[in-house]
């Protein structure tokens, strides 16, 4: 999936997602505890990369995390300035990181890779370790299921995963999952899980 593929089909229903899922009070509690539990008390930056219209930024900045937000879409990062005047905005990709390496203190991306092919994913995780410093904690969520394969997400294109599967492309980045918050589907939700993982020292 193609990065401008996805940055205009969020562009496109960037109203209805914000009215839908905007705020953290949106956010299912266990999972604001997990990426709180992770990601708050610790010094250096957080990026919150995919971040939408800014809800979970705001809630880490409400937590003292120096978060900045980071997303493809214009039209989320406007609502978050907005919203959030205190909070720090921009454009950009996940793919590309434009930090220094070993400056990052620690990593959300909820959500924010269901849309990178399989092929894609291993880079991604390369480029977050790159940027991590070691002991840094990167947080995030994705969809399950029994085996790697691609579904018609209401926006466009996503991928589902088996939880033990993205743990060792994990691994494999460098990597030591911590925490692991599975969901079932409840009828109205798909299957899906947060991981908590901590950057391996060197």
């Amino acid at each position: 999936m193609k990065t401008e593929q996805v940055r205009r089909a969020y562009a496109s229903v960037a109203e209805l997602y914000i009215e839908l899922f905007g705020t953290s009070q949106q956010v299912h509690a266990d999972d604001l505890a997990l990426i709180g539990r992770h990601l708050a008390g610790r010094p250096g930056t957080v990026l919150d990369l995919g971040c939408g219209p800014g809800h979970i930024t705001g809630y880490l900045r409400s937590l003292g995390v120096d978060a900045t937000g980071i997303d493809l879409v214009p039209e989320f990062i406007a609502h978050a300035q907005a919203t959030h005047p205190n909070g720090r905005y921009q454009l950009g990709s996940l793919e590309n990181l434009a930090v220094a390496d070993h400056s990052i203190a620690g990593i959300l991306a909820w959500y924010s890779l269901i849309h990178l092919p399989p092929q894609d994913v291993d880079g991604v995780l390369a480029e977050f370790r790159r940027a991590m410093v070691p002991g840094g904690t990167l947080v995030l969520g994705l969809f399950v299921g029994d085996e790697v394969a691609a579904f018609d997400h209401k926006v466009v294109t996503a991928y589902r995963w088996p939880v033990d599967e993205f743990s060792e492309r994990l691994r494999r980045a460098g990597f030591t999952e911590v925490e692991r918050l599975p969901r079932l589907s409840d009828g109205t939700h798909r299957p899906h899980a947060a991981l908590a993982a901590v950057a391996a020292e060197g």
